[in-house]
């Protein structure tokens, strides 16, 4: 009974395979696209049949690669530069501030500085833990995808931070 199965799962599979390779001839636009797919059609079939799909809709698969670079440069949201905003949000023992500080270049974080401006002394020690941690958390993200909820253990910080960021976008916006 297992020798039916594999068997069957084996023709099933070629049959798959003939499937999508005939699939792939047709769908291409380009002749040398085509003759890619056969060439990866044993290990790399799937990433190669993806690739030009995706990449069809925006020109030839050969335009595709140097134009993400180029319309991410033109599709620029926010202005290069360093911007310092404050953020208040509500801790146990009242009202508090963070000051934050943040240099973009083309939408990417590439610096931040987080200003501790605390009331208390248990704010002190969440605002210089936050302070210490979000630099890992952030550089290297863009501004848009920034999410911070917690930061070193310090959670309610984060939202003084997050307030600060809305205002730098704000502030940054073209």
């Amino acid at each position: 009974m297992h020798k039916r199965v594999l068997t069957a799962l084996a023709a099933v599979s070629i049959l798959g395979a003939a499937g999508c390779a005939g699939a792939e001839a047709e769908s291409p636009a380009s002749g040398s696209q085509a003759a890619e797919a056969p060439t990866g059609a044993t290990t790399t079939a799937p990433a190669t049949t993806e690739e030009p799909a995706t990449a069809a809709p925006g020109g030839s698969a050969a335009a595709s690669d140097p134009a993400p670079t180029a319309a991410a440069a033109g599709d620029q949201t926010y202005t290069d530069g360093t911007y310092t905003q404050t953020g208040s949000y509500q801790s146990p023992a009242g009202p508090e501030e963070v000051g934050v500080t943040i240099t973009l270049e083309a939408d990417v974080v590439t610096a931040v500085e987080v200003e501790p401006m605390p009331d208390n002394p248990t704010t002190t020690m969440y605002q210089e833990r936050f302070a210490g941690g979000i630099s890992d958390a952030i550089v290297g993200k863009k501004l848009d995808e920034l999410a911070v909820d917690k930061v070193a253990g310090s959670s309610l910080t984060s939202g003084g931070f997050n307030e600060a960021t809305g205002k730098i976008k704000s502030e940054a916006q073209i």
